[in-house]
């Protein structure tokens, strides 16, 4: 039987593991554990309870006011001694590229454990964007022992930096979680969540913002708030901007600031099942968010990426997502041209998902059976 442990902190990366943890935990060849940093807190839990995911290890990591460099020294020391320590592991489970990531990878490099990243081969090029995730991603690929990529770009990522041992393309498990996640609420009754959000014309044209990655804070966030009322003014009476908005103050403290119009509409942040309903009812998605990028396409749903780069370029290479970055005009111009231009909107819409097609934990699993 293998041991294997599953760390994470964040609910992106929760929603990425639940399907495997699923799919390896009702296999008799694995005993499964899961450990979690709680980088988010709050949003972590949601996700937690939604597809019932134990826990065994929680340490709640976060304080106020915390540097990346106390929350790395934090994480790697606390990791091996309240976990890593306590009972043989014969692999350590990562997914994605946060201060967890990185922090799990060399705790468990250090006790000779093997490190398996979800998600591997991401790169933007740019060490400092997105920062830090960049180069933790970058540095887990040099201490893993089995990546799985989403993509052929991504193992060909991987391969120009010498490393060919145990790659695979599997396809992104955010896909599985999202044909799981929208099976769970199939059934839930819609007539609540339309009570909930009855603040918003679902009649309307659905634009669905999300923002919160680091280095939109400051100037580029604020260009983004321009550009939303720019649109929001424009398309009054046509269009709806619903945007839940991150709990950093950082982003909601501008937001709630800048963002005043009758047709944008500011609420708190969503959890996963109201997320996919969510997206699942607009038209348009904007947001600087890597998991969105992949699971909006299995909806057909354009995005447009309000990043400088990409680490995701399939989607970009596609049709299915723009990449506008924190530019005001080009932010505003292709908006309006998804709304104007049917024929576009089609184009985008329809471009193939080049992300997967919901088997990536199988996959995975077929292959960890043999290692």
């Amino acid at each position: 039987m293998k041991k294997v442990l599953f760390l994470f902190g964040t609910r992106p990366e929760a929603i990425k593991m639940a399907p495997l943890i699923s799919s390896l935990s009702a296999d008799n060849n694995f005993e499964v554990k899961v450990g979690v940093t709680a980088q988010h807190r709050e949003m972590l839990d949601q996700v937690l309870s939604f597809f019932d995911i134990k826990v065994d290890y929680d340490l709640n990591i976060m304080k106020p006011n915390q540097t990346l460099h106390q929350l790395t020294s934090d994480l790697v020391s606390r990791i091996t001694d309240e976990i890593l320590l306590k009972g043989k592991v014969d692999f350590v489970f990562v997914q994605g590229d946060t201060t967890t990531v990185l922090a799990s990878a060399i705790a468990a490099f250090y006790q000779k454990i093997k490190v398996v990243h979800i998600e591997a081969g991401l790169r933007s090029g740019d060490l400092l964007s997105p920062f830090p995730e960049e180069m933790n991603r970058v540095l887990t690929s040099k201490i893993a022992v089995y990546h799985f990529c989403p993509t052929e770009n991504s193992k060909e990522n991987l391969l120009k930096e010498n490393i060919t041992e145990n790659v695979y393309v599997v396809g992104n498990t955010v896909i599985d979680a999202l044909f799981e996640g929208l099976k769970k609420i199939k059934n839930s009754d819609e007539k609540v969540l339309l009570s909930k959000y009855s603040q918003i014309d679902f009649s309307k044209k659905i634009i669905l913002v999300t923002c919160h990655r680091r280095e939109n804070f400051g100037t580029p966030f604020e260009e983004i708030c321009d550009a939303l009322l720019e649109i929001a003014k424009s398309q009054e009476g046509l269009v709806e901007i619903v945007y839940p908005v991150h709990l950093n103050p950082n982003v909601k403290e501008i937001a709630h600031q800048k963002l005043i119009a009758n047709n944008i509409k500011l609420i708190s942040p969503l959890d996963y099942p109201e997320l996919i309903w969510m997206m699942d009812k607009s038209n348009i998605i904007l947001t600087d968010s890597g998991g969105i990028q992949e699971e909006a396409p299995s909806l057909g749903k354009p995005v447009l990426v309000m990043r400088t780069v990409t680490e995701r370029t399939e989607g970009i290479d596609a049709k299915t997502a723009i990449l506008v970055g924190s530019d005001k005009a080009k932010i505003v111009s292709e908006t309006l041209k998804l709304i104007q231009n049917q024929d576009y909107y089609l184009s985008v819409a329809t471009a193939s998902n080049p992300y997967g097609d919901g088997t990536t934990s199988e996959k995975i699993k077929q292959i960890l059976l043999k290692a």
